[in-house]
């Protein structure tokens, strides 16, 4: 990971962060993006006060002059990119029949057009390195479980892994393409997610902690360290790969 050049879109807050920290502490240097300014500047002078590189750039993944303001700025800067991870995504509840296309442009807009847009713009960049390149992607485990009241953000996560399968394809030999499908994770998305319920937060959490089977819930750190392995070369021949980190809670029997 020493010294390569990464991108980290929605890089500001749960999952994006604890990656962002993760490579620049392992030497990367990190272009975190996100439309968090203020989060965004913190987390990127607190990364240069401990001598790490780092650095913010303002960027609506839904936007494709945005994204393209992105990466001219990574390249102005850096003048290459070595490993991008599209983890820009957005949660919304509801079913199918209650979706308003508001609704529809915020969810696909930015978990699906803008990891397209993310993938449109960086992916010619790598290409054109002699090392090639990474694209990571941030699925879920919505994307092979029926959630209640989830229509929209399951079908945008199950686009997103067959997108990881198109690029591994149509970039074989030049940027490797993989996913990681995170389950219940630690983050303010799933506190989110909890707004509503009858029992307070931690109770909720206490519930799920039970229940999955390596009793406690997934930390962003536990999905910065495998994206880590994922980006660097010893993971050189993973490609189209989705690897799940949900504490073993695929393999629950449905009683």
């Amino acid at each position: 990971m020493k010294d390569k050049v990464i991108i980290v879109t929605g890089g500001t807050s749960g999952i994006g962060a604890a990656c962002a920290r993760h490579f620049a502490g392992l030497g990367a240097r990190v272009v975190a993006a996100s439309i968090q300014r203020e989060e965004g500047e913190a987390l990127a002078a607190e990364l240069r006060e401990t001598g790490r590189d780092a650095r913010f750039v303002y960027c609506d993944v839904s936007d494709e002059a945005s994204v393209r303001d992105l990466v001219a700025t990574t390249l102005e800067t850096h003048d290459r990119i070595d490993a991008v991870h599209a983890n820009a995504g957005v949660w919304g509840k509801g079913k199918v029949t209650e979706f308003t296309e508001a609704d529809w442009d915020k969810l696909m807009g930015v978990n699906v057009k803008g990891t397209l847009w993310t993938a449109k713009h960086t992916i010619p960049v790598m290409e054109r390195n002699e090392s090639g390149g990474v694209f990571l992607i941030t699925t879920s485990v919505a994307s092979q479980i029926g959630f209640p009241a989830h229509a929209l953000y399951c079908a945008s996560k199950a686009a997103l892994e067959a997108l990881v399968r198109c690029l591994a394809n149509d970039h074989a030999g030049k940027v490797r393409a993989v996913g990681v499908s995170p389950g219940t994770i630690d983050t303010p998305m799933l506190a989110a997610s909890c707004e509503g319920w009858d029992a307070p937060v931690e109770e909720l959490y206490a519930a799920v902690e039970k229940k999955v089977p390596v009793r406690r819930l997934g930390q962003p750190e536990d999905i910065a360290k495998a994206a880590a392995f994922l980006l660097s070369d010893d993971a050189s021949y993973i490609n189209g790969t989705i690897l799940t980190l949900d504490g073993g809670t695929m393999v629950l029997p449905p009683w």
